[in-house]
């Protein structure tokens, strides 16, 4: 036999192996494909069933989101009715949107119940800070399931989860305080009543990408107060200095015999902070900062009237809406800051943050719920009420005034089932007789170093007192008790940390309970005509004479 006969007959049977082995990678792939990707569908939401690979990293391409950039899911954090994932994007990168993803609910017995896609609840359409990081808000589970998040055009893969903190025990936000240097570490966990504060020797905080404090590269600090939910500490001159691409540095929190709190935290150090003296004159003579959730229907009125007495500057502290409140704050005139603040139950802090983050621009701070008008009975300037009032002697001329309190009248239904068409203003007219509690118009630079607040007041400096304001000048006009059909949205939760929820069965009669309501959001046959004692129409003659038009006696927040 030939050389060349060898080599046909030798040829025959590896063509034929490599045929074979051919066909099984085929019949596999196929196989492995095909079980990846089976679809369930049915009206309304569909069920499907997905690899639950683990994918490190997404490869997203959907809309403008051509150049295929990595988009990652920084952390985790669990809330009693939701899940919070913050997306990490590389810079100039395209935000998705709520058509680009789904919540995925993974069943605790995933063998016996599918896997089901749901929509976000929410998602932000800018960047929740300059680190390019997006919050999507996803609902739990019912079946008690874990919930992950899936880019539609990205062939329905899971995004890697990341780190995942319970809301109970996390520090959860920081910023650095430009007039001291110190870093502010907001955090929940340490189960501190309202107004308390403890040893600070016991607390310290730590900074670095390892916060468990094994190795050497974190940095520790002593904390020089703890109050509430707010840690203060003397920040390492290193990370004051922290000039990383990267921007910020996490910090979280250490209690003696007590693990490192999980955190999310991190301040920035793109540029060394000095130490600020504040002069004299700032830009805004009053700002005001105010905290809310789907409140966005009301903001138009609210914004409207409060410019027309002189407020020129607002922080919205939003606390997870979902009613296009970005869009109705862009229209509105005037410097309006919307300040992502997705952390539950957290007013104090909130108002903390808020009065540290307008103390450069703002000589005086009000706190003010979006239900809340400041009435001006006199006709007096507020602008001036303040100035003379905070000139005012006092029996001991080293005192200066450092808080302003304004007292509440609290409006009823007023008689209406459904919302008045022109406002809250026009159309709610009976209030209580008594006034009940009050708010305050503070001075920055005048707050305890602890920042204590309860919401209505906050702790001052020694040096500093308070001052109240005749009603006759000053009053604060509460729509606290409007018709049903918005009332009944505060069961869902308070945003205080320290008030119980509508419906938990604690402190039934206290003052932040409806007298007379219960914990259920049933409503009372008689609910339009409670809350009525006196008739007071104040404040909607002032805005009816102000800004009804003329012709059609329209208000500019009508229609």
């Amino acid at each position: 036999m030939g050389f060349k006969d060898r080599k046909n007959r030798s040829c025959l049977p590896r063509a034929v192996f490599l045929l074979w082995c051919t066909l099984v990678f085929l019949l596999v792939s196929g196989f492995t494909f095909s079980t990846l990707r089976l679809f369930s569908t049915r009206e309304g939401s569909y069920t499907r069933l997905v690899s639950k690979w683990n994918i490190p990293a997404m490869e997203v391409k959907s809309g403008d989101h051509s150049a295929n950039p990595t988009i990652t899911i920084r952390e985790t954090v669990i809330f009693p009715d939701q899940t919070l994932f913050f997306l990490k994007y590389p810079p100039s990168t395209a935000l998705l949107t709520k058509d680009d993803l789904n919540c995925v609910h993974t069943p605790p017995n995933s063998s016996a119940q599918p896997l089901l896609d749901v929509t976000p609840s929410s998602i932000e359409d800018g960047s929740y800070d300059e680190n390019h990081h997006q919050i999507v808000r996803c609902p739990l589970d019912p079946r008690g399931g874990i919930v992950s998040l899936a880019v539609k055009h990205n062939h329905g893969n899971n995004l890697s989860p990341g780190p995942t903190y319970r809301w109970n025990s996390l520090a959860y936000e920081a910023m650095i305080d430009q007039q001291d240097n110190s870093t502010i570490v907001f955090v929940k966990g340490l189960n501190l009543g309202s107004g308390k504060s403890a040893d600070p020797s016991k607390f310290k905080c730590i900074y670095g990408s390892d916060l468990t404090g094994s190795n050497n590269s974190a940095l520790w600090a002593d904390a020089v107060s703890v109050a509430q939910e707010i840690v203060r500490c003397r920040t390492p001159l290193s990370v004051l200095n922290n000039t990383s691409s990267n921007g910020s540095v996490k910090v979280s929190v250490k209690v003696a015999g007590r693990k490192t709190l999980d955190s999310i935290a991190g301040v920035n150090g793109h540029h060394p902070h000095r130490h600020r003296q504040l002069g004299p004159k700032k830009k805004h003579k009053i700002c005001v900062c105010t905290m809310l959730r789907n409140q966005a229907r009301f903001l138009p009125e609210w914004f409207t009237y409060h410019a027309s007495i002189g407020i020129r500057n607002w922080f919205i502290y939003d606390n997870n809406s979902d009613d296009e409140i970005e869009r109705v704050v862009e229209s509105m005139a005037g410097s309006v800051t919307r300040v992502v603040w997705p952390w539950i139950k957290s007013q104090e802090a909130g108002f903390a943050h808020c009065a540290l983050r307008a103390r450069d621009s703002c000589e005086w701070v009000g706190f003010i719920d979006v239900d809340e008008f400041i009435h001006l009975p006199s006709n007096s300037s507020l602008l001036d009420i303040i100035d003379s009032q905070s000139k005012l002697p006092s029996s001991s001329s080293s005192r200066e005034v450092g808080e302003i309190r304004v007292s509440c009248h609290d409006f009823g239904p007023s008689g209406l089932k459904e919302m008045p068409a022109k406002g809250v203003t026009v159309g709610y007219t009976c209030r209580m007789g008594a006034p009940e509690r009050h708010k305050s118009i503070v001075r920055p630079e005048a707050l305890d170093s602890s920042l204590i607040n309860y919401v209505h007041h906050f702790q001052l400096k020694a040096g500093f007192r308070v001052v109240n304001l005749n009603r006759r000048e000053v009053v604060i006009n509460h729509y606290k008790y409007q018709v049903w059909a918005v009332f009944k949205d505060k069961f869902y939760r308070r945003v205080a940390a320290y008030v119980s929820d509508w419906q938990e069965k604690t402190n039934v009669g206290s003052k932040d309970r409806t007298p007379g309501l219960g914990t259920k959001p049933v409503e009372p046959a008689d609910w339009s005509s409670r809350f009525c004692e006196v008739n007071d129409t104040g404040l909607r003659n002032r805005v009816l004479n102000t800004f009804a038009d003329p012709k059609t006696g329209l208000l500019p927040w009508e229609g």
